[in-house]
Formats: C-alpha cells, sequence, structure tokens
C-alpha cells in the first residue's frame, strides 16, 4: 500500500529535530550552461554527509521502547550503514551492520567511529542477508532495509519536502536512482506537496535495472553494475517500485563520461564536495538539456562520501 499524505507529513515532524535542513544553492553558471533555472538541494552536507540519515532517524523512531532495547540489524556497504550507526547512537540503540569483505577501510572506520557493530560477510548479497539474518535470529534485532523499508522511505522523503517548503513552485525535481528509497520518498513528496512538480531519476547506463523495470511492469535486475557511482549499484525492492511506478514520470540513463563530466562540474562550480551517485541526476538533466529549458528544476545532491585516493578526476 501507497502511504498517505499524512504518513509523509508525519515523517517530516518525527525527523525534523534530528536531521539538518539542509540548504538549497544555486549557480548562475550552471543555469546558464543548462539553459533551465536550478536549485540543488545539498545533502551532501546532511549528518554522516547523505540523505540515508533520514530514513534511518524516522525507522529507528517507529520502533517501540522493546524493540530499541533489542537493537537494529542493516547489511550495507555504504551509507546507510553509516546512517544507521549514527542514528542509533544518537537514539542509544545498538546498531549491528553486516559489511562485505571487500568494503573500504574509510567506511568501515566510519561506522565504527560512530559506534555501529560490524560483523563482516563475504562479498554477495546472499552472504549479507544470510548473516543479517543470524543477527535477527541470534539478538532479536530489527532488521532495516537500506531502501526498501516503509519508514525509510518516508524519511528519505523528507528532504524533498525540505526543497519544497524552500522553493515551492519547482516544476521537476531530478534524483540519483539505487535502490529506489530516494525517488520513492521524493516521488510521494512531490505528488502531495508540488504545484505539478514532476520526479525525474538519473540512473547509469551499466546498471539501468530501474529503466528496464519501468518498461516491464516488474523489478529487473543487472548481472552487472560496473559503475563508479557505486550507491547505484543495488536492485529496487518491493516496497518502492509500486512508488515509482505510479508517481515517477521517468528515468533517464547516463554513460561513465557523462557522470565524471557532471561530478566535475559540481566541484568546480558549487565548490562542494560530491559523490558520484549524487552527480547522476545533474547529468540526466544536462543529457537532456533541450527538453527542460526555461524550466525551474530541483537535484538532490544526495551525498558527499568519497574516497579522495579514488576520485575520477
Amino acid at each position: 500500500m501507497i502511504p498517505s499524505r499524512k504518513e509523509v507529513q508525519d515523517a517530516r515532524e518525527r525527523v525534523r529535530s534530528y536531521v539538518h535542513n539542509t540548504p538549497v544553492i544555486t549557480s548562475r553558471l550552471i543555469d546558464e550552461l543548462s539553459g533551465a533555472e536550478i536549485y540543488f538541494k545539498c545533502e551532501n552536507f546532511q549528518k554522516m554527509g547523505a540523505f540515508k540519515m533520514r530514513g534511518a532517524v524516522n525507522a529507528i523512531l517507529q520502533l517501540d521502547t522493546e524493540e530499541r532495547k533489542k537493537g537494529v540489524v542493516t547489511h550495507s556497504s555504504g551509507n546507510f550503514a553509516q546512517a544507521l550507526s549514527l542514528a542509533s547512537k544518537n537514539l542509544d540503540v545498538k546498531a549491528h551492520i553486516v559489511m562485505p569483505s571487500n568494503a573500504t577501510l574509510v567506511k568501515k572506520n566510519a561506522v565504527e567511529g560512530y559506534d555501529g557493530i560490524i560483523t563482516e560477510s563475504k562479498p554477495t548479497l546472499k552472504a549479507r542477508e544470510e548473516e543479517a539474518n543470524r543477527i535477527v535470529n541470534t539478538t532479536g534485532g530489527t532488521f532495516l532495509h537500506p531502501s526498501n523499508n516503509t519508514n525509510v522511505i518516508l524519511g528519505q522523503g523528507t528532504a524533498a519536502m525540505e526543497f519544497l517548503e524552500e522553493v515551492p513552485d519547482l516544476a521537476f525535481i531530478f534524483t540519483p536512482v539505487g535502490g529506489g528509497g530516494l525517488i520513492a520518498g521524493t516521488a510521494m513528496a512531490a505528488h502531495y506537496f508540488g504545484d505539478n512538480c514532476q520526479t525525474i531519476g538519473g540512473e547509469p547506463m551499466q546498471a539501468d535495472d530501474a529503466y528496464r523495470s519501468m518498461l516491464s511492469g516488474t523489478i529487473e535486475t543487472n548481472d552487472t553494475a560496473i559503475t563508479i557511482a557505486d550507491g547505484l549499484r543495488t536492485n529496487l525492492g518491493d516496497k518502492n517500485f509500486p512508488i515509482i511506478k505510479k508517481y515517477v514520470s521517468e528515468i533517464i540513463r547516463v554513460e561513465e563520461h557523462e557522470i565524471i563530466a557532471a561530478m566535475k562540474l559540481l566541484w568546480e562550480r558549487l565548490k562542494i564536495v560530491v559523490e558520484p551517485s549524487s552527480a547522476v541526476p545533474f547529468a540526466a538533466l544536462l543529457k537532456e538539456k533541450n527538453r527542460f529549458r526555461g524550466k525551474k528544476i530541483g537535484i538532490i545532491i544526495s551525498g558527499g562520501n568519497v574516497d579522495l585516493s579514488t576520485l575520477a578526476f
């Protein structure tokens, strides 16, 4: 069932005091390059550096006292691992994080810095899921999926709600598409609180499962997902896909060189640290800029957690 307007609004009020109301910035040069009026919602300035803090906080706040005592469990090698760890620390809840053995040391250190309890698994989705299930069975903790959980999705949608409160007349909001939590939450917020505001996703050509899912009407997967946008290598789920099918207007695919060029432009012109996944919706806009000329457009910069030793430029 797709959440109601009230549920989206309640999530906004619930997380308000636990997350940053992140800034919205503009660039005259980028407007000139794109031919549109563009506003960037900077979730790279969110606590732990990404929008995923919102979903983690909202999901934990929905647990009862007994559930909180037993802790939470997830499997993630990236931003949700950090988000759930920090949200749990702030709310005095134990967080068990299953991370693949090939996760970078930078990410593991960040999780441990937020007091997340790391369990390593083999670097396959099956192994991660099995290890997470084992911990749930052992601890009685609540499993929270990084993107396919209704309360996580509702939390992610609060970024778009803030965006529309500050810039209420956006014609479009662009987001990246990975596991589907951000775009689903954004699409609901745009539908309920925007003024004819459409949601558009950007997706790497090398991991275009969401694009194909929209065409087929069923959840597609990727045989391989070799893309610089490491946060977008995951698949949609049964909780977010119905929302995406109903409320997302389209998904635009971009090539790797287009992602890198967009990322470089954001670093150079906005003077901010942007991770590759965050550059994907901007790359999508630039690719199709003639279609959006003269429009008022919002882009959610989803995060800024980059390993500076592996920059693409």
